[in-house]
């Protein structure tokens, strides 16, 4: 697995070893609030071809977690960078699965592919796999995903390795960054609102009135195991389908924080698309399932365990290059 130092690869990892499997991680770091779970695990920068030719030999299949990214300021402030660094790692992955003789490639992709102009208002249409044509993906991050989707095509029908592509729909849970500037929103706004006191405000960025769907980690990574084990060659949204305002959102931390939060708002800042949600017809069509944990369990969770990483923090880590999910 690549990326297996990040948050979702490191969760993966468990998964799989629960499920009985032989895992060996690759990253450029370790986990970095547990050890890791794999049976090897190999610090790696798999922008080196070497290092992606070491990180899949003797493999069967190859979940493909790597990257260089964050939140939405990360995504667009640091484009050249994204894609350069997403750029070689992918396409040397991929490669290097292919001379390997891995059998099976999972590619994660994000529903950052998904065009602009149908995502210009909060209350919109659930996006389907097919929206993802006539192409209008964010800027520099959604446009080399949608552009790896094809080469994982191309690499099943034209060189028979097997490829599986994901599109994941704001995955959060703990374990994962929540602060430095690559936390995503769900992690930001249990930090901000674990650090404020009672009746005290919190930033947002933007109005508030932007909309997203949230899928917990524990779905997640069920969702690529079953895809893995399917016959479904084609790109599947994995997230939930239940959009909210990143108002919305603030309340709900807030109440399981036993706050009361007020908000004050940065337009300023940068806040993406307006609206975003995953229509999972295709995904119940295809793996008879879907995500099942709700927003407000998987909040409480992820809040109970940032409120604790703070609560034993005496500063905040410094932001490093980091190539995981």
């Amino acid at each position: 697995m690549t990326g297996a130092g990040g948050f979702i690869g490191h969760h993966l990892v468990k998964y799989l070893i629960g499920h009985g499997y032989w895992v060996r991680g690759a990253d450029i770091k370790e986990p970095e609030y547990e050890p890791t779970s794999a049976h090897e695990f190999e610090i790696l920068d798999l922008r080196e071809k070497e290092n992606c030719i070491r990180a899949t030999r003797d493999i069967d299949e190859v979940y493909g977690l790597a990257a260089n990214m964050g939140g939405i300021g990360f995504i667009e402030n640091n484009k050249a960078i994204i894609v350069r660094d997403n750029t070689l790692i992918n396409l040397q992955s991929i490669e290097s699965a292919r001379i390997n003789g891995v059998k099976r490639y999972l590619y994660t992709s994000s529903a950052c592919v998904y065009p602009g102009y149908l995502q210009k208002q909060p209350d919109l249409s659930p996006l389907r796999e097919e929206d993802a044509y006539p192409a209008d993906a964010e800027d520099g991050y959604g446009w080399e995903k949608l552009y790896m989707e094809r080469v994982c095509r191309h690499y099943r029908e034209d060189l028979g390795l097997e490829t599986r592509v994901v599109r994941f729909h704001n995955i959060f849970g703990p374990l994962g960054t929540y602060d430095g500037g690559r936390e995503k929103s769900p992690a930001a706004i249990c930090r901000k609102v674990a650090l404020a006191s009672d009746g005290e405000d919190i930033e947002i960025w933007g109005d508030g009135e932007q909309t997203r769907s949230y899928c917990y980690i524990e779905d997640c990574v069920e969702g690529l195991h079953r895809l893995m084990r399917s016959d479904y060659r084609e790109p599947l949204n994995i997230g939930q389908d239940r959009m909210i305002s990143i108002n919305e959102l603030v309340d709900i931390v807030a109440r399981l924080a036993h706050k009361v939060i007020g908000k004050r708002y940065d337009t300023t800042k940068p806040q993406g698309v307006r609206g975003r949600n995953s229509d999972n017809s295709r995904l119940r069509e295809v793996l008879s399932w879907e995500p099942s944990v709700s927003l407000e369990a998987g909040l409480e969770v992820t809040y109970g365990w940032i409120a604790r990483q703070l609560e034993t923090r005496e500063a905040s880590p410094a932001t490093t290059l980091k190539q995981t999910r």
